[in-house]
């Protein structure tokens, strides 16, 4: 029998998030923000081996849609990033003891769906395991086998400290999608070029119109 995950996705507080998007973004960067998270949360749960998705926010305006797509939300304790991804795993091993556990950026408006589960099934093989993002600094998943630690080291070059901290590097063919997160337009530049998720595709497309 396969292993089934259940996905912990980080959502900041949305006046804080994407700050480095704002001069390209303006007045859309708040719907921005709910946009990629409602595409990376949907083709999580789209995902095969994914069998539930809970959201760690503080931001009411991102906790009800997000709930309305399917996330379990839970509060955001405030103390910093990998706080609140311990906190959402372990509200995942009260909910399903049995099911790995997997760290995923809110940031990832071109994720496939397939191609997270090539992820996915990857990780089932290793004790713990990461993603490396697309300029190999940071990391855009996490996950740990059922049972065991979840020690995440989220943040900054966060790519070295899971390396550091044992956890197998995922360097797989065909998982880009997985790897594109975005902060600057740079990155949303390489992501549109994946082929953005629906609600981000529009709310970049009512940028495009109010630069014309």
């Amino acid at each position: 029998m396969s292993i089934r995950w259940s996905l912990v996705i980080p959502v900041k507080t949305l006046v804080a998030a994407k700050t480095r998007l704002a001069a390209a973004t303006g007045p859309h960067r708040t719907a921005l923000a709910v946009a990629v998270a409602g595409d990376t949360l949907s083709a999580a749960l789209a995902s095969a081996p994914v069998a539930r998705v809970i959201v760690v926010t503080a931001d009411p305006a991102a906790a009800g849609p997000l709930a309305e797509l399917g996330a379990v939300v839970v509060p955001d304790p405030d103390r910093g990033l990998n706080t609140a991804l311990r906190a959402g795993a372990a509200h995942a091993v009260r909910l399903a003891p049995g099911d790995a556990i997997g760290a995923l950026q809110a940031d990832l408006p071109a994720l496939r769906a397939a191609e997270l589960a090539t992820v996915l099934e990857a990780a089932a093989e290793f004790d713990q395991s990461f993603v490396p993002d697309a300029l190999d600094i940071g990391t855009t998943f996490y996950g740990v086998r059922p049972g065991l630690p979840f020690t995440p080291r989220f943040g900054g070059e966060s790519r070295a400290r899971h390396l550091a901290g044992g956890a197998k590097e995922l360097t797989l063919e065909g998982i880009e999608s997985v790897r594109r997160d975005v902060d600057t337009p740079d990155d949303l530049r390489a992501a549109i070029a994946l082929g953005l998720g629906p609600r981000t595709a529009e709310v970049v497309r009512r940028l495009r119109l109010s630069d014309a």
